[in-house]
């Protein structure tokens, strides 16, 4: 099931780990500024979802600075994992989620895999960018099926700059 534009995305609610407070994640009050900038990474496993998270996490205040007023990071991993995610990797600022379930994976459109090394959970998801707008609505999103082929953060940064001082409207809901 794939999420449209201007629609509302599945709710989540999850405990948050690490660098971004210990409270839990509840998306699509509004409250976070313009846009929530939701990033579904695969684990601790994944050499480039650690790149990933280590530059959203240096790259706050310039998302920030595009109109993001909150940078989640969300994945299928325990809460002992998770921590180690943010320990390992050094994330100082970015709100971190565990525990996301496979059928909500499923929900937001995510592919999902098994293991197929050691060190891998047995079922993970694969990476999701989402962008939803401070009405709690789907304005942008990436998903892939492999770990590789994501959105480079200066060009999500870039597109949603241009989006915030162009009130540039939700594309794709056609």
């Amino acid at each position: 099931m794939s999420i449209l534009p201007t629609h509302t995305p599945p709710s989540l609610d999850l405990p948050l780990t690490g660098g971004g407070g210990t409270e839990s994640l509840k998306l699509g009050s509004g409250q976070d500024g313009r846009f929530t900038l939701v990033v579904f990474y695969r684990g601790l496993h994944c050499p480039v979802c650690r790149k990933q998270l280590k530059e959203l996490d240096r790259r706050i205040e310039d998302l920030n600075d595009a109109g993001v007023g909150r940078v989640i990071a969300v994945s299928m991993e325990t809460e002992e994992r998770s921590a180690k995610v943010v320990d390992e990797w050094h994330l100082q600022d970015l709100s971190v989620a565990y525990g996301l379930s496979e059928q909500s994976a499923r929900d937001w459109g995510l592919f999902i895999s098994t293991a197929i090394k050691e060190g891998e959970p047995a079922t993970f998801s694969e990476p999701g960018m989402f962008v939803l707008d401070s009405d709690g609505s789907l304005f942008w999103s990436s998903v892939a099926s492999m770990p590789f082929g994501r959105p480079a953060i200066d060009d999500v940064i870039a597109g949603l700059t241009f989006a915030q001082s162009n009130d540039y409207p939700a594309r794709g809901t056609a």
